[in-house]
């Protein structure tokens, strides 16, 4: 059977062959085999939010909003040490998420102490305009949610919506010409451009999410 990296299924000690080379994502593969807890879609995901968010936000506190593992947020300061902490946020965190962190620490020790888990609603966490605020498949609404939270803050903003609920998101005057959950995220576009911020709209490959649509910005003053 091909290996899928949008599959579900845990990566483990017997992926290890599958992340040989000393390049920084094979690295953190193998930490993630190590820890034998995580859906391999989940380390794809996490490595395409942080390296694109990277190559436009550097700095600043890393703020995972709908977290799970945390492993986005590892990775954002994997990519940049000039991010002191990160702040890895969920109402329900994964009781396996400390054991995908400690991998991590023990692959890069220079992470011990620098990430916070947060068992929070979304809307109680303080945010400053310093953050950079990120989101993998945060569900629904919570997108929305994330958006809002970030665009008060005035901080920079980086999500990958997933399970575009039309009962729960809006798509505006855009769903008589396209599909619903595109009409959702082109709304979202639109409002954050609306809101002062300068955006990008991206995707990422489609092997490992059909949910696909990357969503980034900054605010332009």
């Amino acid at each position: 059977m091909a290996f899928s990296p949008g599959s579900r299924g845990r990566l483990t000690e017997y992926d290890l062959g599958r992340f040989p080379a000393d390049t920084l994502f094979d690295r953190i593969g193998r930490a993630v085999c190590a820890a034998g807890c995580l859906p391999r879609k989940e380390l794809y995901e996490a490595w395409e939010v942080a390296r694109r968010a990277r190559r436009l936000f550097r700095g600043g506190r890393v703020v995972d909003l709908g977290s799970g593992h945390g492993l986005l947020a590892h990775v954002m300061l994997l990519l940049d040490d000039s991010s002191a902490l990160a702040l890895a946020v969920d109402a329900a965190l994964p009781p396996s998420a400390p054991t995908v962190h400690e991998a991590l620490v023990q692959a890069w020790p220079r992470l011990e102490g620098r990430v916070t888990f947060l068992k929070a609603a979304l809307e109680d966490v303080p945010l400053t305009s310093g953050d950079v605020v990120v989101s993998s498949h945060a569900c629904g609404a919570l997108t929305d949610t994330i958006l809002a939270r970030a665009t008060e803050a005035r901080a920079r903003v980086a999500v990958l919506p997933c399970c575009h609920d039309v009962e729960t998101c809006e798509a505006g005057p855009f769903a008589g010409w396209v599909d619903p959950p595109m009409a959702i995220d082109l709304l979202r576009a639109v409002r954050l451009e609306q809101q002062g911020y300068r955006v990008w709209t991206q995707i990422i490959p489609a092997a490992i999410t059909p949910k696909n649509r990357r969503l980034l910005g900054t605010p332009r003053e």
